[in-house]
């Protein structure tokens, strides 16, 4: 599996939205400036926040983003997979139920369902609110 440039920079946007959560809306050329995105390419990337709904946005002179959830209630599998879409190792995984017509006699397919299992219980297991309070404690932390 390999997180896409929009993966990671939906993930660094949301840290910095999380960084700044107390603040109100964030314009996004302050998120440009912080996280050395171009905002051109963050404009890309917010549909595909907005319509998983993990940001709100107001227009206007005090215009920007905002988390649409607390920190602690905004995990990396939610980020991750309204950029990425599936997190699915293989294609035939992207529907429920599996639509492979050799599904049931596919003796790879459940090395496939177990490494989809880790891969989405550990990105779970992690908000936003976690990254940012590793970061302040450990600054060797990198994203």
């Amino acid at each position: 599996m390999k997180i896409s440039t929009r993966g990671r920079y939906s993930l660094r946007m949301m840290i910095d939205l999380a960084q700044h959560y107390n603040n109100g809306f964030v314009a996004l050329k302050d998120i440009s400036e912080r996280q050395d995105i171009s905002k051109k390419y963050l404009e890309q990337i917010i549909p595909f926040l907005n319509r998983s709904n993990l940001l709100l946005s107001n227009k206007g002179h005090m215009g920007g983003y905002k988390l649409a959830k607390s920190p602690e209630e905004i995990t990396v599998r939610e980020i991750l997979e309204s950029a990425e879409g599936s997190l699915a190792p293989v294609s035939c995984m992207d529907n429920f139920p599996n639509l492979c017509e050799k599904c049931n006699e596919c003796v790879t397919l459940p090395i496939y369902q177990g490494l989809y299992d880790v891969v989405t219980r550990y990105f779970d297991s992690i908000t936003l609110e976690d990254i940012i309070t590793r970061q302040v404690a450990d600054f060797t932390y990198n994203i």
